[in-house]
């Protein structure tokens, strides 16, 4: 179903592939296609935006996952790998890449003067609320053409699809508070 006699180029994706696959269901493979493309639309706007701050996705990445621990933003770094699923070794390279440019430093826990905990500075607190307000707006301009009701919906049919997957598979979004 085209709307407002507009195609778009998933519109021609499935116009090929129906012929190609009598039994497609047109819908299904319309909806997952156009999701897939806005993801990577938006990866790729969100790519473009950290580089003009000359920070990297991973660098992203840990400032986030720092950041959505809470006050005092800090972790352990066993933690902060597991989070980010990254090998211990490589994260160890990451954080002392992060602390030359002084987006973290690392502290000792006060609970355990033994423990070492990873932290935000100022200018990784100031690095992520820059990149946050690029990405957020980035989704607002790509959701402008719906009406604030569309929105909405959308926002609520996709919550449905979200919890049937979660049912059966891990969260799509890990938690966030709580981190050690």
């Amino acid at each position: 179903m085209i709307v407002s006699g507009v195609a778009d180029s998933i519109d021609r994706h499935i116009a090929y592939w129906s012929k190609q696959v009598p039994d497609l269901d047109v819908h299904v493979e319309g909806a997952v296609t156009r999701m897939q493309g806005l993801v990577r639309l938006l990866w790729r706007r969100r790519e473009a935006g950290l580089a003009a701050r000359e920070l990297k996705g991973w660098e992203y990445d840990i400032l986030w996952r720092i950041r959505s621990a809470g006050p005092p933003f800090q972790v352990s770094p066993t933690w902060l790998a597991k989070a980010l699923d990254t090998h211990p070794a490589t994260l160890t390279s990451r954080l002392e890449r992060l602390e030359g440019t002084g987006h973290l430093t690392r502290v000792h826990d006060p609970a355990d003067r033994r423990r070492l905990l990873v932290e935000l500075t100022d200018l990784g607190h100031r690095m992520w609320e820059a990149t946050i307000e690029d990405q957020a707006a980035n989704e607002r301009a790509l959701l402008a053409v719906l009406t604030e009701v569309e929105r909405e919906q959308l926002s609520d049919l996709l919550r449905k699809v979200v919890t049937a997957a979660e049912e059966h598979e891990a969260p799509l979004m890990p938690p966030v508070e709580n981190a050690p």
